[in-house]
């Protein structure tokens, strides 16, 4: 399920935002402070929303006076995502909307929408649609034959602060919501830590996919040393041509029951444990592991993966990224890296602009001058560095 577009209103700088035609690899570009992790943030909020609450989701960014956007305090903050999946053997644009207000100084959920086309014309059919707790869910909305108001809506009441999808999307009746709901929990926003990666693990712990802080590096590669050769020996292959010296890399259980990782370096007979192993190298195998996961996450937004990494892979690292994006992960990258923006294709770039205080974007496609440019043999982040992203650099 692809995101097609994002429209947001008065989430911190993001006032009144609005991004169209997102392709399946979108490579954000912009200075410090211009909105790129807020930008990530936005889907962060939402999975926190569904996997807690909106209070919850709220409070751990700083209340809701901090989280709306400046000046706008005493707005409604929206968030609309439209997304394609196949319903019914067609693949149908389906839109979600929350807006979220303050009464009595609590966070509420002043209005929740899930709606899609059931035809070729008309208005978007609502098949969930809620407002301060009460609302409806249509239970056969895969009935075509029917006409709208023949549709069986089942009435609902939620708690002011939790998502209708939350609950109602648990059942396989609600067909649209439990899709919905499969796609924000599949969401994966990376917040990876090296400190966190390094050290010895439970041996006994989750492995099954790398956390977003990375934190379980040890269990995944466990877990696919032990399952999966060929997809370890694959990313080994890969590790030995970008790392120089690494000749194998081991996941190894110590007498006390935990697991740690060990680099081989050809030049040396015994291997390295993770500890003193370097910063990118820790880091490309991470991603290695992330990318090579045999059940791609739907969504995955990574922030300036560039650092701590040679320039000269991240042209292969961006590779990578598109191939995963290929097989049906949407992947969101920031960057301020002109090495990475050289690989990319003029279709996959964007570049953030902040006016007045406020997060506006650009489309590199849709730039006539740096299409131009692009056309005639130019690289993106050559443009970059010269100056042709208009509003990109710090004033």
């Amino acid at each position: 399920m692809k995101i097609e577009s994002i429209k947001v209103k008065n989430f911190k700088a993001l006032q009144d935002f609005s991004l169209e035609n997102i392709p399946s690899l979108c490579l954000i570009v912009g200075s410090n402070g211009s909105g790129k992790t807020t930008i990530f943030d936005v889907f962060g909020f939402l999975k926190d929303c569904l996997t807690f609450n909106v209070t919850r989701a709220i409070q751990s960014r700083g209340g809701f006076n901090e989280m709306v956007s400046r000046g706008q305090k005493d707005q409604d903050i929206t968030f609309e995502i439209q997304y394609r999946m196949e319903i019914t053997g067609k693949e149908r644009l389906v839109t979600y909307i929350l807006e979220i207000c303050l009464v009595d100084n609590k966070p509420c959920i002043k209005r929740e929408i899930l709606r899609y086309k059931r035809g070729a014309y008309g208005s978007p059919f609502h098949f969930l649609d809620f407002s301060m707790g009460k609302g409806y869910a249509i239970t056969n909305e895969e009935d075509f034959s029917k006409p709208d108001e023949d549709l069986n809506r089942e009435e609902q009441k939620v708690s002011l602060d939790n998502l209708a999808i939350k609950g109602l999307g648990q059942f396989q009746r609600f067909k649209a919501a439990n899709k919905f709901r499969e796609l924000i929990e599949g969401w994966h926003v990376s917040d990876f830590h090296i400190n966190l990666a390094r050290g010895s693990k439970d041996a006994a712990g989750f492995g099954d996919h790398l956390s977003v802080t990375g934190d379980n590096l040890q269990n995944v590669a466990r877990n696919l040393y032990d399952n999966d050769q060929v997809r370890f020996t694959a990313i080994l292959e890969k590790m030995k041509k970008r790392v120089p010296g690494i000749g194998a890399i081991t996941p190894e259980i110590t007498q006390d029951g935990r697991l740690l990782l060990k680099f081989q370096d050809g030049s040396f007979k015994d291997p390295f444990i993770d500890r003193y192993v370097s910063d990118g190298t820790i880091k490309m195998f991470a991603y290695l592991l992330l990318l090579h996961d045999s059940a791609p996450f739907p969504l995955l937004c990574i922030e300036e993966p560039e650092n701590q990494l040679y320039p000269k892979l991240l042209g292969e690292l961006l590779e990578e990224f598109r191939d995963y994006a290929r097989r049906g992960g949407q992947v969101f990258v920031s960057t301020h890296s002109p090495d990475l923006l050289n690989a990319a294709r003029l279709e996959e770039v964007c570049w953030l602009e902040k006016q007045n205080g406020y997060t506006h974007i650009h489309r590199a496609a849709d730039d006539e001058q740096v299409r131009k440019y692009v056309e005639e043999g130019d690289k993106l982040g050559y443009l970059w560095k010269e100056g042709f992203f208009a509003g990109a650099d710090p004033q």
